[in-house]
């Protein structure tokens, strides 16, 4: 039997404490498992200096709950971090005494600079290219560090976690707002944030994103890396922490066990964006615990591009032994130079034939919804929509047959040029080749003189018919470019 690589994490926040459990500890870990509880540890601690007695019963059996499941599920690393309410409450040494005698692990406490470092290396695994501030908001502290170049900068926490400011203020918006301005005047350097992305990371901000989304009827119901002008999300929160408890229950996108922070955590990101000027806010998915399991990685594997990583795991084994890299050889002298193109090209050639198990008539919309779906870092949500777009034209699908308007509403004209020329260009290369490898090698689609030129060999190993000039004339019409194929056989270019 072989031996398990599956990693849990469970995390001891302020609010919740979570248990999840990863597949492994790579590049692209596939979550198992993921249950959360809310215990509120964090309630009421910044006037009794200690953690919530309820929150810390519910913890305690929960705990208890978690590493029973971790067994289970044939975990072979269950990891126990710990953050604000913990490390600042004065009965925390006790709590983390009983946790480590009920789990029979350590409980490592993360001090307020490692939880930074942490989340914001989670943010990384995620989005290497981000360039900006992360901020992780939970119940007790918010955690700022700066990044760019896939590089930590300074970094701070400060206690302005979402539950604590609701107990420091009583409920007052006027003192939260005076709170927030007090801590965020002593950072100076909030300034460098002017003008570039803000990474919000952390339950409250993601609950504010599902309002955020419903509010602009976003078509994508997908959190990571969902990207908004910051005036636009200031003004909306605004709104929020001005709302009274009857109107937050009328939200259909929030929790009951939320609803008491949210508006603290809509008010935190408003000051933020007044003081700091950022130009979007981002939300990700990822923060802390992806951080653990990134930090344990060799440099090689932080290196690997966490797309193509999780295309490689999600994509499985296909029908055909024609490989990626031969569908790319194919594509790229038609596509050009251009890096983003060529990066998004490549993880269509990777997910090419990731509905082929499904029923032939719906092939091409289960391969849009996957691909458009499919639980991977690394892209946004325009890069999402080019490639369902691609994989689903090279199934077959048309523009107007897509399940839904998705694509078009998130992708420029020219994006969905080329995603429909990477589709159909997929699709002639199965076609040529029939899925076998080493033939489509002897193949070249270029633009020569204006002209989408198909060169094939001439010792007959590819044979042409019907469909081949189909497509190519499909795929020329998407570029808007005419057609020929050499060595010339008796047809014209077009």
């Amino acid at each position: 039997m072989p031996t398990s690589k599956r990693v849990a994490i469970i995390d001891i926040g302020s609010n919740s404490i979570r248990l999840v459990v990863y597949k492994d500890s790579s590049r692209s870990p596939l979550t198992l498992f993921n249950e959360k509880v809310m215990c509120g540890l964090g309630r009421g601690l910044a006037g009794s200096g200690r953690l919530n007695p309820e929150g810390r019963r519910s913890a305690l059996t929960n705990l208890a709950r978690f590493r029973v499941l971790a067994d289970h599920m044939n975990v072979c690393e269950t990891i126990i971090v710990a953050t604000s309410a913990v490390r600042d409450a004065a009965d925390g040494p006790s709590f983390v005494a009983e946790m480590e005698r009920i789990s029979g692990l350590k409980v490592r406490v993360l001090p307020g600079g490692e939880e930074a470092r942490l989340s914001a290396l989670g943010l990384l695994s995620a989005i290497p290219d981000a360039d900006g501030f992360v901020g992780d908001l939970g119940g007790g502290s918010l955690e700022l560090v700066d990044v760019r170049s896939g590089q930590v900068g300074e970094l701070t926490s400060l206690p302005l976690g979402a539950l604590r400011i609701l107990d420091q203020s009583g409920g007052s918006s006027r003192k939260a707002g005076n709170l927030i301005k007090k801590e965020l005047q002593t950072l100076p350097w909030l300034d460098r944030l002017q003008g570039r992305d803000f990474y919000a990371v952390g339950g409250a901000w993601r609950a504010l994103a599902r309002m955020l989304m419903d509010h602009r009827h976003y078509p994508l119901h997908i959190i990571h890396h969902y990207a908004v002008p910051a005036d636009e999300a200031a003004a909306f929160f605004a709104k929020i922490h001005r709302m009274d408890k009857d109107e937050l229950k009328k939200q259909p996108s929030i929790s009951r066990r939320r609803m008491d922070a949210l508006p603290y955590a809509a008010l935190v990101f408003e000051q933020l964006a007044a003081v700091a000027r950022p130009r979007r806010i981002v939300f990700s998915a990822a923060g802390l615990r992806e951080g653990v399991l990134f930090d344990q990685l060799g440099p090689s594997v932080k290196r690997q591009d966490p797309l193509m990583a999780g295309c490689a795991v999600l994509a499985g084994a296909g029908r055909f032994e024609l490989g990626f890299e031969e569908l790319l050889s194919f594509l790229r002298p038609m596509l050009g130079i251009n890096a983003r193109l060529a990066r998004l090209a490549e993880a269509a050639c990777r997910l090419s034939d990731v509905a082929w198990m499904e029923h032939p008539d719906y092939r091409a919309a289960q391969a849009y919804r996957r691909v458009l779906q499919l639980p991977v870092n690394g892209i946004d949500h325009v890069e999402r929509a080019f490639l369902a777009y691609a994989v689903a034209l090279r199934y077959g699908a048309s523009r107007d047959e897509l399940p839904d308007g998705t694509a078009q509403l998130l992708l420029s004209a020219e994006d969905m040029r080329l995603a429909g020329a990477v589709g159909i260009g997929l699709r002639l290369g199965y076609l040529l080749s029939g899925g076998a490898p080493g033939e489509l090698g002897n193949c070249r689609l270029e633009v020569l003189g204006g002209i989408l030129t198909l060169t094939l060999p001439t010792d007959g190993s590819v044979v042409l018919g019907d469909a081949v000039y189909r497509r190519l004339e499909s795929l020329g019409k998407t570029l808007d470019l005419p057609t020929r194929i050499l060595p010339e056989v008796g047809i014209s270019a077009k």
